[in-house]
């Protein structure tokens, strides 16, 4: 079967965060990580039989939701999951805020890899933390870990707690075995536990595989806590479902209590229905079209901005789907740019200090989950713009 990309979605007056808070009708929204896509059939599907019932109160999580998550990973990742792992939530980010509260008193520093996603930031500022950073490096448009740095930041008595993206947002990057088992092995020789963030695994680009980190060795997975969901694949966030998947059963039973205590513990029948529906063949066959079709769009974006913007290049996208692209040559702030492209090209993206202040600097994100038509009239947008700055 084949699934149309390219179909209009029309989401202005739907409450949509992406398209609704924009102040005009004019502007094209290249922002939020949230997909202009309608989910794949077989999710609608399952949520129209639900919908029919009429019925929507409280609900349990049955054994074929833990079977459909365990299948998925096990075929299309080679991840095998113990299902007394599971640590099922509303979402990811109350999970992450939900582990480190488990895993650190006030005052503890919780280590990141800048820029990395804007809401780590306050989910370690939330629960008294103090953020350190190991600021990738950016080598010939392909971001690298500072090794010493990294290793320097671990052996801090203070640091606790390594919270990882991976794949990385907005980086791009979707990082090696070599690279995870090498950030693994330092966090274990000093005592940090990883809380890995792992929502865009389902985005990879021709020629790169994505590595669940506790599926990598069983030291690894002991020292782990990996937060995992459909929301963006299938583009379903809004339906607020995710698992946590923590091998280790005290570190669980900390995690479960935390995950209580922030009252995150429920999720609504309509996630669950989406995830199960999702997790399938028919879910992986449109996730794989769909994994095509961003591919294309990066390519094209790439192509244009080449052509006509070449001192601003474009970060190598390995995963996820959205575009970093360095503005630096322009001489201007990522606040006056993407405030420039925002009022005079009418297009909408993220200033890079959004994921860091100092390693976001000189940066915008583009999110390319969009109808091919409107990626390429975005880009001719943000060419206008940024030549007309």
């Amino acid at each position: 079967m084949t699934f149309d990309f390219d179909k209009s979605i029309d989401r202005r007056g739907t409450n949509c965060v992406k398209w609704d808070e924009m102040p005009s009708n004019e502007i094209i929204p290249l922002w939020v990580a949230d997909m202009d896509f309608e989910t794949a059939p077989c999710v609608q599907q399952a949520l129209k039989e639900r919908l029919q019932h009429g019925c929507f109160g409280y609900t349990f999580v049955p054994e074929s939701f833990y079977n459909a998550t365990i299948q998925w990973f096990q075929h299309r990742h080679q991840w095998t999951i113990d299902r007394k792992s599971f640590i099922y939530t509303s979402g990811v980010v109350p999970a992450i805020s939900a582990i480190i509260k488990a895993l650190t008193t006030a005052g503890d520093k919780v280590l990141v890899q800048t820029p990395v996603y804007n809401c780590f930031f306050s989910s370690i500022r939330n629960n008294d933390c103090i953020l350190a950073e190991n600021t990738l490096k950016n080598e010939n448009s392909h971001y690298c870990i500072d090794w010493a740095d990294f290793e320097a930041k671990c052996a801090d008595p203070a640091v606790k707690v390594f919270l990882l993206c991976n794949p990385h947002n907005p980086a791009g990057r979707v990082w090696t075995r070599q690279e995870l088992e090498k950030m693994g092995n330092i966090c274990l020789q000093h005592g940090v536990f990883v809380i890995s963030d792992e929502i865009h695994c389902e985005f990879t680009m021709p020629g790169h595989t994505y590595t669940p980190f506790a599926s990598i060795s069983e030291a690894f997975s002991a020292n782990s806590a990996v937060c995992v969901s459909p929301s963006k694949a299938f583009n379903i966030a809004g339906l607020q479902i995710a698992n946590i998947i923590v091998k280790d059963d005290a570190i669980r039973q900390k995690v479960d209590k935390a995950i209580n205590i922030n009252e995150v513990c429920d999720v609504n029948p309509f996630g669950v229905i989406a995830l199960q529906a999702a997790y399938s063949p028919e879910g992986e066959a449109w996730l794989n079209q769909l994994n095509s079709y961003i591919y294309n769009n990066y390519q094209l974006a790439k192509s244009m901005l080449e052509a006509e913007l070449p001192h601003c290049p474009v970060t190598t996208l390995e995963g996820t789907y959205l575009m970093w692209v360095d503005i630096r040559s322009t001489g201007k702030t990522s606040k006056q740019v993407s405030d420039h492209l925002l009022r005079h090209a009418k297009v909408f993206v993220n200033p890079g200090t959004m994921y860091g202040e100092t390693a976001g600097e000189g940066y915008i994100r583009v999110n390319l989950a969009t109808q091919r038509k409107l990626v390429e009239e975005g880009i001719r947008r943000i060419i206008s713009g940024t030549i007309g700055s």
